[in-house]
C-alpha cells in the first residue's frame, strides 16, 4: 500500500511540474526554451515511437520556426542560413519522400548565397513525367519551396503529419530525433476537391544545445 501511495505521489508531482512548465516555456524566449526546461520535456514526453509529442514540440520550436518561415517568405536566405545546421547543412526534398543520398544538400554558406547562385542543380524528378528537376535555386524556390503563402497557412503541425499522399513518409527515420513543423493548406479551388493541397515542412535537429534547420520538405498531391 505504501509503495502504491509513493508511486501515486510521484506521478502527481510529475504531472504538476509539467503543467507548470508549459506556460513558463511558452512565455520564454528562444534562449530559455533551449535550457534545461526543454531537456526535461524532451526526456519525459516522447511518444511510443520515441518522437517528441506535438504539444511539446510546439513549445520547443515555435519561436525559431516562426523566424525561419518568415525569412523564407521574404526570400531572406542570408537569415535562413543563420539557422542551418553547421555540420549537416540543409537538405531540399521536392516531394515528401526524403532521398538521403540524392537530395540536394547545401552548406550554411551556400544557403546564404541561395538567390545569387545561377547554377542549375538536379533536385530530383518530376512526379508523373519522371523528367529531371534541373533548376537554379531561385527557380526551385518558386516550384518547390514557397509555392503558397505559408505564413498565412490554415493549419500548422508539430511532429505530426497533416498532409498525406501516395508516397512513403520517411522523414522521422532519416532525421535524428527531429522536430518537423508542417505548414499545410488543404486545398485552394473547390473544383479540385482537395487534390490541390500543399504543404511545406521545416526539419530541425538538435546540435550543441540548439535546434538547427536541416531539411526543407515540399509536399503536394502526386500521381
Amino acid at each position: 500500500m505504501k509503495k502504491q501511495l509513493l508511486i501515486g505521489v510521484i506521478t502527481a508531482a510529475l504531472f504538476l511540474i509539467s503543467t507548470l512548465l508549459f506556460p513558463i516555456a511558452a512565455a520564454s524566449d528562444q534562449q530559455d526554451i533551449n535550457s534545461g526546461k526543454e531537456d526535461f520535456l524532451s526526456k519525459y514526453y516522447l511518444n511510443e515511437q520515441g518522437i517528441i509529442k506535438p504539444k511539446i514540440a510546439e513549445i520547443i520550436i515555435n519561436y525559431r520556426a516562426e523566424i525561419v518561415i518568415q525569412a523564407i517568405a521574404a526570400k531572406d536566405f542570408a537569415e535562413v542560413g543563420e539557422y542551418v545546421h553547421p555540420k549537416k547543412g540543409l537538405r531540399f526534398t521536392p516531394y515528401t519522400y526524403v532521398r538521403e543520398e540524392k537530395d540536394v544538400v547545401m552548406t550554411k554558406e551556400e544557403v546564404h548565397g541561395f538567390f545569387e547562385d545561377d547554377n542549375k542543380y538536379l533536385w530530383g524528378r518530376y512526379d508523373g513525367s519522371g523528367k529531371q528537376i534541373r533548376l537554379t535555386p531561385a527557380e526551385y524556390y518558386q516550384e518547390f519551396i514557397y509555392t503558397a503563402d505559408f505564413i498565412k497557412v490554415e493549419e500548422i503541425g508539430y511532429n505530426e503529419v497533416l498532409s498525406s499522399g501516395n508516397m512513403l513518409e520517411n522523414q522521422f527515420e532519416v532525421y535524428d530525433n527531429p522536430i518537423i513543423v508542417e505548414y499545410y493548406f488543404s486545398g485552394f479551388k473547390p473544383k479540385f476537391e482537395g487534390m490541390d493541397w500543399q504543404s511545406l515542412r521545416l526539419v530541425f535537429e538538435k546540435y550543441q544545445g540548439e535546434w538547427k534547420l536541416t531539411g526543407i520538405i515540399h509536399n503536394q498531391w502526386t500521381i
